[in-house]
């Protein structure tokens, strides 16, 4: 890439590694249990975070509030998630996992990091991953300050 800057190389290989990787794992998580990684995502969220909002999702992933209530309905309609009334905000409802979306999310668990260390740790290794990760970290928490890249709706 002669003639590019640091960062444009920078840019490139972010977005076309995170593609390539991000596709790869979304075919693998079909093939074994029938959905992808952006329902995966969620899902592991739920896990992580029982009680959350449509908005708390749409925050963390960056994604428009109505693509993130349309993903959460299609979760729901396959019996893996449910709302709760929110007794703090009428307006929205809170978040959970079912049991068969509980033991789905742990099933995928296994299948997504048998992949990314098939994808990534090979590749990179654990020390290498680290740095890596510290230096995204640090400009994640940077972007989410300054509200940086967030969908209008």
């Amino acid at each position: 890439m002669a003639g590019t800057s640091a960062n444009e190389q920078l840019f490139d290989h972010l977005v076309r590694c995170e593609t390539r990787v991000y596709n790869a794992l979304s075919d693998g998580l079909k093939a074994e249990h029938g959905i992808g990684a952006a329902q995966f995502e969620f899902l592991r969220y739920l896990a992580r975070h029982p009680r959350s909002r449509v908005a708390d999702l749409a925050v963390n992933f960056a994604v428009g509030i109505g693509a993130t209530s349309k993903g959460v309905d299609r979760l729901e309609a396959r019996g893996w998630v449910r709302r709760a009334p929110n007794p703090e905000d009428r307006r929205s409802s809170l978040l959970e996992l079912t049991p068969a979306g509980r033991e789905l999310a742990d099933a995928m668990e296994k299948t997504f990091q048998d992949q990314l260390e098939e994808l990534l740790g090979s590749v990179v290794g654990d020390d290498r991953a680290a740095t890596v990760v510290s230096v995204l970290a640090e400009l994640r928490e940077v972007l989410e300050e300054r509200n940086v890249g967030l969908p209008a709706g």
